[in-house]
């Protein structure tokens, strides 16, 4: 997860199996510390933390008022409000003080004094294509009881004030339990909207701004076409796997990806975004044109169903490849072909260890549903790609867990070595230390990275795993840079039975660095809910620590649907008491032997 501050971490080396070398950071010659924020920050959250140390011995002070909450070793997170404009803070410990500049700027736009539009206000702003007689939608920020209009040829659109103008918080609003909509009625917002019937290329509106006799007019930013069948294009997913998306921005939330291969017409455009004929938009850099404009349409006869080794593979016969979504349930997943139609009399499908029944429905004249019902409530995985024109759809098996008893391999001597349990033989565990190299990730008090403890944290858990008979791989095993498209094929190339990314904790700006605290855990597929669950509640109440919270997030790391793939939040270092927790030798030796207890503890409630 991607953090906007850090952590710290002071560790003892643990003389256990394999040596865990981590180098400490050297010591700092001024005995005040403030890592965050910068110098020359700037934010538009109303209140700022500050995180940093100093000796216990002395009091801190910002702008003459004592830092009152402070750990053992001294370390300090207050939060201070801000102003709009410049806010400068001096931190004094003893006879020393810094200066640090905060800049908070408004988050809404800019309401013009004089008779004119807010500066890159006027909507659409990037170039736009639709259907005849789909809404167009146009809109600008004015000053208070102006008169606003604009001209999309020879249509005359009235743009209306806005009274109840809500907007959304960010998704990171839920972390610090801000999420609640914000009322923005004191923005001059005006908007209407308008339906086209004819074919063509209006170009950019013309806007329009009337107040006391005065006019002022501005030429849009974004140009206006309306498609006619020959403009209507078919292309296609050159992308291993195509983000496809609610909408026409990264803001939009993620739609099962599109395989490679797979056709579809461009209904719509929106500047770097197509819409496709099923709804879904995609960037257009992801796919390229296909020769001619015929609708991509394809029927499906018999179906076959075939065993692989960990796997049932069951092989869709098309005439072309054609988008397709999922949706999993806990005893079910679903597969919806679009631009399909049925011509299925027979389907293959023997007693399988997964699947239960094969059921299918032609729901639209354009969509088929094949639901897969399950012999368990747990799920492991799934692959979907394109072979030619046929789609494979592969269903992982639940992993062979094959208890047994081993020499202990620490003693020397064979013939002195006990027998100890490995209750873990046969399963892969994928370990994702995250960040590395020239990412740092959060830093914490003392300005000790991120990247580093994870790297510390997922070595002991490796050590711990290992004991119990694991195979266990880790996605870098040293201070590299490693990509998130790199974690991410990692999991799908080796195929654990279960992933963990393993990260530390910080907030937004507007967040409450000096009481939060805790572990919390991170998921997406079905197939991760239930570990990540279990994981979280064993971790929280063997460890006696703080609940901070189980969230379904759409993360890099959680995204892979080959493997259960969950990741874990281990503490906010970014908090005072929690970072001597986490540096804490004998507690991070704790972490990670629950760490691989719980998970221990997961496989042995499989059945």
């Amino acid at each position: 997860m991607k953090q906007l501050l850090g952590l710290t971490v002071l560790t003892d080396i643990l003389s256990i199996a394999s040596m865990v070398t981590i180098s400490l950071p050297a010591q700092a010659k001024s005995p005040l510390s403030i890592v965050y924020p910068p110098p020359e920050h700037q934010t538009v959250a109303e209140k700022i933390f500050f995180i940093g140390t100093a000796p216990p011995q002395a009091s801190v002070f910002i702008n003459g008022k004592k830092i009152e909450n402070r750990s053992v070793s001294g370390h300090f997170a207050p939060s201070l409000p801000l102003k709009i404009g410049e806010n400068i803070f001096k931190i004094r410990y003893e006879d020393e003080e810094t200066e640090i500049k905060v800049t908070r700027n408004s988050s809404q736009p800019e309401i013009p004094e004089d008779l004119a539009f807010g500066q890159d206000s006027l909507i659409p702003d990037v170039d736009i294509a639709r259907l005849p007689n789909e809404p167009i939608c146009l809109s600008a920020v004015a000053p208070k009881d102006a008169k606003v209009s604009a001209r999309i040829g020879k249509s005359k659109i009235v743009l209306l004030p806005q009274v109840n103008s809500i907007e959304l918080p960010p998704n990171s609003a839920v972390l610090t339990m801000e999420n609640q909509p914000i009322n923005n009625s004191s923005i001059s917002r005006y908007q209407g909207c308008t339906t086209l019937d004819f074919p063509y290329n209006y170009g950019k509106p013309i806007f329009e701004l009337e107040q006391d006799g005065e006019i002022v007019t501005q030429k849009g930013r974004g140009k206006i076409q309306i498609l006619s069948p020959k403009d209507i294009k078919v292309v296609e997913v050159i992308a291993d796997a195509g983000v496809s998306r609610t909408g026409a921005s990264n803001n939009y939330s993620r739609l099962t990806p599109l395989p490679k291969g797979s056709r579809a017409r461009v209904t719509g455009k929106e500047g770097e975004w197509l819409r496709l004929d099923y709804g879904a938009w995609i960037k257009a850099a992801e796919t390229e044109p296909v020769p001619g404009n015929i609708p991509p349409q394809s029927t499906i006869r018999g179906i076959i169903a075939r065993q692989k080794e960990s796997a049932t593979e069951i092989i869709f016969p098309l005439q072309l490849p054609v988008p397709v979504e999922i949706e999993q349930k806990e005893d079910s997943i679903t597969l919806s072909l679009h631009n399909t139609i049925a011509q299925t009399d027979t389907i293959l499908l023997d007693s399988d260890p997964l699947i239960k029944r094969l059921d299918w429905q032609q729901v639209s004249p354009t969509q088929i549903d094949y639901t897969f019902e399950l012999n368990s409530d747990r799920q492991w995985g799934y692959d979907l790609h394109y072979e030619g024109t046929s789609l494979i759809f592969s269903l992982r098996h639940p992993p062979k867990i094959e208890p047994l008893l081993n020499m202990d391999r620490s003693v020397k001597d064979p013939t002195d070595a006990p027998l100890i349990q490995q209750p873990l033989n046969n399963i892969f565990i994928l370990l994702d230390p995250g960040h590395g190299g020239k990412e740092s990730g959060s830093k914490g008090h003392t300005g000790y990275p991120e990247k580093d403890v994870n790297l510390l944290m997922a070595k002991l858990v490796e050590q711990e795993l290992i004991k119990l008979g694991a195979k266990v791989y880790l996605t870098r095993e040293e201070d590299v840079d490693v990509s998130l498209e790199d974690r991410v094929k990692a999991i799908d190339q080796v195929k654990p039975d279960l992933a963990i990314s393993i990260h530390y904790n910080a907030l937004p700006d507007s967040g409450d660095a000096e009481n939060t605290q805790g572990i919390s855990t991170f998921w997406y597929n079905t197939q991760a809910h239930a570990p990540a669950i279990f994981l979280h509640d064993y971790l929280v109440n063997k460890l006696n620590r703080p609940d901070a919270g189980t969230f379904w997030n759409n993360l890099a790391l959680t995204r892979p649907h080959t493997a259960p793939s969950i990741l874990l939040e281990l503490g906010f270092m970014i908090n005072p008491q929690e970072f001597e927790w986490i540096t804490n030798s004998v507690e991070q030796r704790k972490l990670s032997k629950a760490i691989a207890q719980g998970i221990k503890e997961w496989f042995a409630s499989v059945e």
